[in-house]
């Protein structure tokens, strides 16, 4: 709100986001909002999972628009917020997109981080995914900040 104040109270916000080679935006979901994106430059990989489990993908090129929905009806449930990624898998060129969302705050929830790094016990998660504690902590480490140097 403070470079562009005419949004404030309008429930609108964009982002540009930018994908250096290889860069991936892991699963994630904006609670309070569908995404739009609309592709500048490069490719890039996009997808989401709906309500029933099934994964939506396609590879954008410029000039491509995509939605991340943020409500599918299905029998009469209202959801928002499904999970979505985007993946620049090009080794020889970055990406760039504009992101639009129906409102101020649409929020972002990493099913990574959400998952991994908020304290859910090393057992339930080994029963999750159908593995062993130690897995866990590998991915747990895996994802845990830098310590500063």
């Amino acid at each position: 709100m403070e470079e562009f104040p005419a949004l404030n109270g309008q429930s609108v916000s964009m982002d540009i986001l930018d994908f250096p080679t290889g860069a991936v935006n892991p699963p994630h979901t904006h609670p309070c909002s569908a995404e739009l994106l609309f592709f500048i430059e490069g490719s890039l990989d996009v997808g989401f999972v709906d309500t029933t489990n099934m994964l939506f993908t396609q590879t954008l090129k410029e000039g491509d628009m995509f939605i991340f929905p943020g409500r599918i009806g299905f029998l009469g449930i209202q959801s928002r917020g499904l999970v979505h990624f985007q993946y620049n898998k090009n080794d020889k060129e970055s990406a760039t997109a504009i992101s639009a969302f129906g409102s101020a705050n649409a929020g972002t929830v990493s099913v990574p981080m959400g998952v991994f790094t908020t304290g859910f016990d090393d057992a339930i998660l080994a029963k999750t995914f159908k593995t062993n504690v130690g897995t866990i902590q590998k991915i747990k480490a895996g994802l845990a900040p830098n310590p500063k140097a």
